[in-house]
């Protein structure tokens, strides 16, 4: 984490799933301030933390971030709504996230912070793998066009204001700290939390779909290397290797010495994203950034944290 100590920074939707990873490498040597709702976070995703004494919770909106009192060197804006459903069930929660970062940009701009904040595969539906940062995206569901109002108004922010902006493209996230999202938890996730029960997990189709599964730990240490990007800039954030969800299963099988088949049902939604996979060339070239982390591994760690 070179370059990152003695800071002070805020963590929106710092409770949640990859936001409490982050505030737990963070917490060691910053002074850093959580804003969650806790809609799909909980402050137990914080304990560890806590303990450091660099911790200071806040339940509230990101687009309250102007009114806690705390100047930050950096913000890391992870307070988004992070899944298809939920758009679903309320399409006015796009203009939400548009508004959340329009506040945290405006903040950044008072306050001279730089933002790094979390943008999604999903922009790729429909987009012939592997998947380039270059590509104009397609309209095909309400979170995708959440996620690119947001890149949209970080760029216009960087060209207006100098606001130093750093959009990651998540690539299909699981790990550590899932289960306050419940059901909006990662397909890896869920599928292990499944078979451990003996239960059978459930696929859309006919589990064909392809996915670049990334383990927390390595899109914590992408997003730490994008501080210091300087104006606007967008990086996927994957392993470059996906597997089918029938693949992902037979790895969770291997790891628990079990033979659990993949229950199918028919697919609910139109435009279903079918296939993801990062092409991780810019995030190598101008991050150094490379995922370590295999599915095997990754597997084998929430494997063993469970036992």
């Amino acid at each position: 984490m070179a370059g990152i100590s003695g800071k002070s920074i805020i963590v929106t939707g710092g409770a949640g799933f990859i936001g409490s990873n982050l505030v737990e490498r963070l917490c060691k040597e910053n002074k850093v301030m959580v804003i969650d709702t806790l809609m799909t976070g909980s402050e137990e995703n914080l304990k560890e933390a806590k303990r450091t004494g660099n911790v200071t919770f806040r339940k509230d909106d990101s687009r309250n971030i102007g009114k806690q009192g705390f100047k930050a060197d950096l913000v890391f804006h992870l307070g988004m709504y992070s899944a298809s459903p939920m758009y679903r069930e309320k399409p006015t929660r796009v203009a939400e996230v548009v508004e959340g970062m329009i506040d945290v940009l405006e903040y950044a701009r008072a306050n001279g912070s730089q933002v790094v904040f979390a943008s999604t595969s999903s922009i790729y539906n429909g987009v012939t793998p592997p998947h380039r940062e270059d590509v104009v995206p397609k309209a095909t569901d309400y979170y995708t066009e959440g996620r690119v109002g947001a890149e949209r108004m970080a760029e216009l922010y960087a060209k207006l204001y100098k606001v130093n902006t750093a959009a990651m493209r998540f690539f299909s996230v699981y790990g550590y700290h899932e289960e306050a999202k419940n059901g909006y938890a990662n397909l890896v996730t869920q599928f292990l939390w499944a078979m451990k029960k003996g239960e059978q997990p459930v696929a859309y189709g006919d589990g064909t779909q392809r996915r670049d599964f990334t383990f927390v730990t390595d899109v914590v240490d992408a997003m730490l290397k994008a501080v210091g990007v300087k104006g606007y800039d967008v990086f996927n954030v994957g392993t470059g290797r996906n597997y089918s969800l029938n693949e992902m299963a037979d790895k969770i099988n291997k790891a628990l010495g079990t033979k659990i088949k993949v229950r199918y049902v028919k697919m609910p939604v139109a435009n279903y994203v079918m296939e993801t996979l990062a092409d991780t060339g810019k995030a190598e070239r101008v991050l150094g950034f490379k995922a370590k982390v295999s599915l095997d591994e990754g597997i084998r760690k929430l494997v063993d944290e469970r036992k």
